[in-house]
């Protein structure tokens, strides 16, 4: 397998992992090259006891493991000493149990490019999450990050599937972070229940504002009063207002004129575009009326109701002779499939008996004739097998050619159904809109005497204005009078404003209370910009929020089903189909029908474990692109229960997969030429060691 030299550097890279008194093993050392490895060795060898240790040395004990999992029965201390290369840099991790009253986690060291620091065992978690890029929300919590990207025991991953729905995308939401929009949720709450706070205290300081603003409007009004004192100039400013008074009053007096000229002048263009409106609107009901009436005439031609009941009783029968037909091939298909593989079991037999030469049992020498004797039977069940298989082969293509000319019928009958429900519906709606046509004749009626009447009152508005229009010049004379009044006003006014200086210090007095009202204002729109900030934050941003999080969830979902689908058509025939709901739970169709996952065989259940697993994990990796960890991944058992045509596929799942690093636990022996290199391991009076 090709490793990708490019991506070395940036990625994790395990070296080599040292164990002692570690579940079966005493003192054993694994190296790990580049590329493709397979760990192989008999079941119960201690393959996934080294995968295990890697785990402890990398996290510690998880949370809800016990110690007793990994330290062998009877040693007092154990030990994990795990190499590592990341982004360039070498580090080795060592771990160690102590067996006490109970069996804890006692001394930890990291060494990075031969620097040594003894952590605590927290400090070492958190210091590897680090070293990997993992979110630190994992310090305290499983690390199901590295379980669903680098290690899943296959067992585990069917088990997920397996999952209730809630509780697997639950989990799934918390790897992929996005229960942090939860958090989100939560903190918002809190905030803006202190925003809440925050806006009744500042309400209580803005509690004797209304009084300050009377109190400034009293001391302005003591300024007035002071003013007064000035009998002439206000005597003058009385003499001045009571002119401009009296010539507005005669300027209104016009001006009621104009106005009421430009009002009805107003009233005519409105009536112009009403005038305007109705014709438009008579025009289109005359139209929609001749519409109705034509589309009334022309409805019911082509339409026959008793075509449509006969065509609708052909389809149930034939649905349901459809089904039976479809029921009768899968039954054909399993017996197949059973006689295909008593058949396999034979040929076994055959092959076993031709290379036995003493019996097993009697250790005699087992004479030719015998074994004549055991070929000529095994060979007469193995050709009544089959003509039984050839019979049942000629059966189930006779009933899927009756299927596939049933099929053809029951489309050219829902064809033609189809075409008259459209007839019928359109008569249905022809028919109700016709219930307007009487409307539409008044509607029509009603206009044209709404237009005449319109007419005859723009008519009488028009000579109305043309007698108004002579105040227009007399408006004009008087406005200039009144300017001339302003500006002798505006002269005293000055006089005025010299005598306002006397009272500064009255002045001074407000403006106190004017810097006071201005802070409270200041406060004020303080206390508003909070309440926004409040609404803002429980309606546009939570609804923001809650809009990121659904579409993060249709993306990975996306990404997630079509990864599983395409690894999973790697791995089975072409007439499984396969995809993810909504809660990422796999389903599994075959000729259009739902498979149960109870119905696959063991090999069908593997492969469908097995290809979740690799779209989880390209899914994590995509997502949390700066993860260093995405370029190793640990198969344990990935082909349990696969046939020999399924073996050969998992070459080229090994092809397609892009990592740096591969390590596989198996012992299947054909999977030894899919990969790099070989680590074999052999278990010997209850102690593991490389073979």
């Amino acid at each position: 397998m090709e490793i990708d030299t490019k991506l070395v550097f940036y990625n994790m890279r395990v070296k080599r992992v040292k164990i002692e008194n570690i579940r079966s093993y005493d003192n054993s050392e694994v190296v790990f090259p580049q590329g493709s490895t397979l760990l192989a060795g008999d079941i119960g060898s201690g393959k996934t006891s080294i995968l295990l240790a890697i785990e402890f040395a990398l996290f510690g004990l998880q949370p809800g493991q016990k110690g007793s999992s990994l330290l062998k029965n009877g040693k007092d201390s154990g030990l994990v000493e795990l190499e590592l290369e990341i982004e360039g840099k070498n580090i080795i991790i060592t771990r160690t149990l102590k067996r006490k009253k109970t069996i804890s986690q006692e001394e930890a060291f990291i060494t990075i490019d031969g620097k040594t620091e003894e952590k605590a065992v927290t400090e070492l978690k958190n210091t590897t999450l680090q070293l990997l890029n993992y979110p630190l929300e994992f310090a305290k919590k499983t690390n199901l990050l590295y379980r669903f990207t680098v290690y899943t025991p296959q067992e585990e991953m069917k088990q997920i599937i397996l999952e209730n729905p809630e509780i697997r995308l639950n989990t799934l939401r918390h790897v992929f972070g996005i229960d942090k929009y939860k958090r989100i949720k939560e903190n918002l709450s809190i905030l803006t229940a202190k925003l809440r706070e925050m806006s009744r205290l500042k309400q209580g300081e803005l509690s004797d504002l209304d009084s300050k603003k009377e109190k400034l409007i009293s001391k302005k009004e003591t300024i007035i009063e002071i003013n007064s004192t000035l009998p002439e100039i206000e005597l003058s400013i009385e003499q001045i207002i009571r002119e401009k008074n009296e010539k507005e009053k005669a300027i209104l007096e016009v001006k009621s004129k104009v106005d009421e000229k430009k009002t009805i002048e107003n009233e005519i263009e409105k009536g112009n575009i009403l005038i305007v409106g109705k014709k438009d609107q008579l025009s289109k009901s005359t139209k929609d009326l001749e519409s109705l009436k034509k589309r009334l005439d022309e409805a019911t031609k082509d339409f026959d109701e008793n075509a449509l009941i006969d065509i609708t009783g052909k389809l149930s029968v034939k649905n349901t002779l459809k089904e039976n037909l479809n029921r009768e091939i899968i039954e054909f298909s399993t017996k197949i499939s059973a006689l295909t593989s008593k058949a396999k079991e034979l040929e076994k037999v055959k092959e076993k008996i031709s290379n036995l030469k003493i019996c097993p049992t009697c250790m005699q020498k087992v004479e030719d004739t015998h074994k004549h004797g055991i070929f000529s039977q095994t060979e007469n069940e193995i050709s009544s097998i089959k003509n039984e298989k050839i019979n049942l082969d000629n059966e189930k293509q006779t009933k899927e050619i009756s299927l596939n000319s049933l099929r053809i019928e029951l489309a050219e009958l829902e064809k033609s159904k189809l075409s008259l429900e459209v007839l019928k519906i359109k008569i249905q709606t022809i028919k109700e809109d016709s219930k307007k046509i009487e409307d539409l004749e008044k509607l029509k009626i009603s206009l044209v005497n709404d237009i005449d009447l319109l007419e005859k009152q723009t008519l009488n508005l028009r000579e109305l204005v043309s007698e108004l229009r002579k105040f227009e010049p007399i408006i004009q004379a008087r406005e200039k009078e009144l300017a001339e009044i302003i500006l002798k006003e505006r002269q005293i006014e000055i006089k005025k404003a010299q005598i306002v200086k006397e009272i500064e210090m009255l002045n001074r007095e407000t403006q106190l209370l004017e810097k006071e009202i201005d802070e409270k204002e200041k406060l004020k729109l303080e206390l508003i910009y909070l309440i926004e900030l409040e609404s803002w934050l429980g309606s546009d941003f939570l609804e923001m929020v809650n809009f990121i999080e659904k579409n993060v969830m249709i993306r990975l979902k996306e990404q997630f089903s079509k990864l599983f689908n395409d690894w999973f058509s790697i791995l089975v025939p072409d007439t499984f189909l396969v995809h993810l709901d909504e809660q990422f739970t796999p389903i599994i169709e075959q000729n259009a029908y739902e498979l149960d996952y109870d119905y696959l065989s063991g090999g069908e259940r593997t492969a469908i474990a097995l290809a979740y697993r690799l779209a989880l994990n390209q899914t994590i990796n995509s997502f949390l692109s700066e993860i260093k960890t995405k370029g190793i991944v640990i198969l344990d058992e990935p082909t349990d229960g696969f046939s020999q045509q399924q073996l050969d596929k998992m070459r080229d799942v090994l092809k397609e997969l892009n990592f740096e690093q591969l390590i596989i636990v198996s012992h299947d022996p054909k999977i030894e030429s899919f990969v790099d290199n070989i680590i074999r391991l052999k278990k010997q009076d209850g102690v593991s060691n490389i073979a």
